[in-house]
């Protein structure tokens, strides 16, 4: 049996540690190798220098990281604590709640990383290497949502039946102060072992210091107390108040397996989410902040996260692959503010139709019109040229069909 044949998301696999791949590689469109046009990514400075499992480095940083990796009195929460997670998330900028997905839960999504993962990798590099390193990331490392030609993954009922949870939808609520925010779109990362280098800290969005009449009034609806100016605007302090509490995007990434110390747990830097500064580079990253890692969550539980915050992956040293699917969801000032604006047609009307009046309500705005297709969704490809291809092909063919 081959290892995409035996591939699984939790436990062992032969699946990783290509030393061919040369550390900090990357790849453009086509998949050439190292182009001037990194992407997302941009190469570690203190990275190994051989991508092998017994090298006498990746030795000693898998020593350094079992003796020092992971945030130090990590707040774990459980789905009723509501108001505690909500205070912990404001705070820090992201919060860990436990069971959230119970063993068949969990079984359906690992089956659904498996399942999308094996595709992914069914293109070999060049070059004696395993895998195709996807375009404008670092080696071993992919995206479930870039790497489908629709960008998205709500094309799939395994990602569609976790968006609207029992155990998930009063706690986005609560954040948000409001049932009315908006699914935007679904996918997630993963890094295989082998994933040697650490992946630079970035924040998913950045803050505009946007304060149209609805996100005021989400932050009405919050309990925030605002005041104002003898003129009638808000004072400084309670603009800030407003953009702090109300991300423009909140995403739930799913634990697959227990992040541990070797596995590649994300690491996540509490308060970045109201900075204003850029994080640091990689060769100014200060230590504490690459071992600030969420070790010690379990699988079944997920993490929510306001985007804005700084993030990134690290070193799985292990045999295990490390996967955290997710959906995010948009605010709903920035649902009342821009309508259908930000918003592409990724979920077929026919998924749409069998979701819960509430999972309905959130989709509203990626719902794809009856007999359409979104175009690229079922196409996986780790090379940005191919996926767009594949998008462009369905493209065609839809406006062949309508006589476009």
């Amino acid at each position: 049996m081959n290892e995409l044949a035996e591939l699984r998301v939790v436990g062992e696999t032969r699946v990783g540690w290509c030393e061919v791949t040369q550390p900090n590689e990357t790849t453009d469109a086509f998949g050439n190798i190292n182009p001037t046009e990194r992407g997302f990514g941009v190469a570690d400075p203190h990275a190994p220098s051989v991508r092998s499992y017994d090298h006498p480095e990746i030795a000693d940083l898998r020593e350094h990281l079992r003796a020092h990796n992971g945030l130090r009195g990590l707040d774990i929460c459980k789905p009723t604590e509501l108001n505690r997670a909500a205070d912990i998330f404001f705070r820090d900028g992201f919060v860990v709640v436990d069971d959230i997905l119970n063993e068949d839960q969990l079984a359906i999504y690992r089956e659904g990383c498996e399942r999308m993962l094996r595709e992914i990798l069914s293109r070999p590099g060049g070059g004696g290497r395993k895998y195709t390193t996807e375009t404008g990331r670092l080696p071993h490392r992919y995206s479930y949502g870039t790497a489908s030609s629709s960008r998205q993954l709500l094309h799939d009922p395994c990602w569609v039946q976790f968006i609207d949870l029992p155990t998930t939808t009063p706690l986005l609520e609560r954040l948000f102060g409001s049932p009315n925010y908006a699914i935007t779109g679904a996918g997630g990362d993963l890094c295989l072992p082998g994933a040697i280098e650490y992946q630079h800290l970035h924040g998913d969005i950045q803050e505009r210091y946007e304060l149209p009449p609805a996100r005021v009034e989400q932050a009405r609806r919050l309990g925030l107390k605002r005041k104002t100016t003898t003129n009638g605007d808000l004072e400084f302090a309670s603009k800030r108040l407003v953009t702090d509490y109300t991300p423009p995007l909140i995403t739930i990434n799913f634990l697959m397996s227990d992040l541990t110390w070797e596995n590649g747990p994300i690491r996540q830097i509490p308060g970045t989410h109201i900075a204003i500064n850029a994080p640091p580079s990689p060769k100014d990253e200060p230590e504490w902040m690459r071992l600030c890692t969420l070790v010690g969550a379990k699988a079944g539980a997920a993490m929510f996260r306001d985007n804005r915050g700084w993030h990134g992956a690290t070193p799985n040293l292990s045999g295990e692959i490390r996967a955290l699917p997710d959906v995010e969801y948009l605010a709903p000032w920035i649902a009342e503010t821009y309508g259908e604006q930000r918003f592409a047609k990724t979920m077929p009307h026919e998924i749409f139709k069998s979701l819960s009046p509430h999972a309905q309500h959130i989709s509203r705005f990626v719902k794809a019109e009856p007999g359409v297709w979104p175009a690229g969704a079922g196409k996986m490809h780790p090379l940005a040229h191919d996926r767009k291809m594949s998008k462009n092909r369905d493209l065609e063919k839809s406006q062949r069909a309508t006589g476009q």
